[in-house]
């Protein structure tokens, strides 16, 4: 192809991109797009199936039948969505396996919140109110982002994501008002969550080395540093409305730009942690790669029915 139909190519994508018409598998995009959208979409699928483990050792020490049969959904809707992601990158041309090869190698990367560890159960709360919270304000934008298959995938993640921070609150708010060792209990997870919480969005616009372009192409369609500010926004009321108070001496209200102001936060640690040296790197990621190799026979007898059923088909149409 020459130069010049490759120009033409890529200005007909970008008068696409700015008439907001979804980008679909099929469709020619450029070749940077496609790498951006695999970055992006199979780090949010890393994402959540790694985010299923410090909530998964929970399900059999919540303190009740309903506390459980509710974590168990949501650890169960985490699952899906890691599988709704992983088939919406497959349709840029990258396999499975590549996909489990780059987070099992540590070449790609899932929400750095995750390499926290989740030590009472207060964190339970503290996660579906705050991580969930923070994931909500960033995937309500991608329900219009530019890729077809990835927009349409956020449609119903959306809708169960907004559960899960329901039931986190939810279970905030109980033990707020439970017995002052309770309340104790979800003031320490509060106070341990919300800085990390506000690094998931990823480091300062200045500092982003994807933002400008991710914007530009409608991947995202807000930055790093708006998102942040809508969750400080949308987060200190609710805490105020149940008592919690925030680690951050610096938070407070700005009239002037009617929203929150807040402190510094600690960029080394978010870096160290991104790294893969964080409190729970190396058990997260083994924990999934002995996932991956336990259930290799469940792989293969799922291929093996499907080639044997392919063969009887094609018998019968014989």
């Amino acid at each position: 192809m020459s130069e010049r139909e490759i120009k033409s190519l890529e200005d007909q994508f970008e008068a696409r991109i700015a008439n907001d018409e979804k980008i679909e598998p099929k469709d020619w995009m450029p070749e940077k797009y496609r790498k951006t959208h695999i970055r992006q979409i199979s780090q949010h699928a890393h994402s959540e199936i790694v985010g299923m483990l410090p909530e998964g050792n929970w399900i059999t020490r919540a303190p009740s039948l309903r506390r459980k049969v509710a974590l168990l959904a949501k650890v169960q809707d985490e699952g899906g969505h890691g599988l709704y992601l992983y088939s919406a990158c497959e349709t840029l041309g990258i396999s499975r396996e590549e996909l489990f090869r780059q987070l099992h190698t540590g070449e790609a990367k899932y929400s750095s919140i995750f390499n926290y560890p989740a030590i009472t159960w207060a964190d339970m709360g503290a996660i579906g109110w705050l991580v969930d919270g923070a994931a909500i304000i960033n995937q309500v934008a991608l329900i219009s982002t530019s890729y077809g298959p990835y927009a349409r995938a956020m449609v119903r993640i959306c809708k169960e994501e907004s559960f899960h921070q329901r039931q986190g609150f939810e279970i905030m708010m109980t033990l707020a008002n439970g017995t002052p060792e309770q309340k104790a209990m979800a003031q320490d997870a509060l106070n341990r969550w919300w800085l990390p919480s506000l690094m998931m969005f990823g480091p300062t616009d200045d500092q982003s080395p994807n933002t400008e372009q991710s914007v530009k192409w409608k991947l995202k369609r807000k930055t790093n540093d708006e998102l942040r500010q809508a969750f400080v926004d949308q987060t200190v009321p609710q805490a105020n409305l149940i008592g919690l108070t925030f680690p951050d001496p610096d938070l407070k209200w700005n009239e002037e730009k009617k929203g929150y102001d807040f402190g510094k936060l600690d960029w080394d640690e978010f870096w160290q942690v991104v790294k893969g040296h964080g409190p729970c790197n190396k058990q997260r990621i083994s924990a999934r790669i002995n996932a991956w190799e336990e259930g290799k026979w469940v792989r293969d007898a799922a291929m093996a029915y499907a080639e044997k059923q392919e063969k009887a088909n094609l018998q019968e149409a014989i």
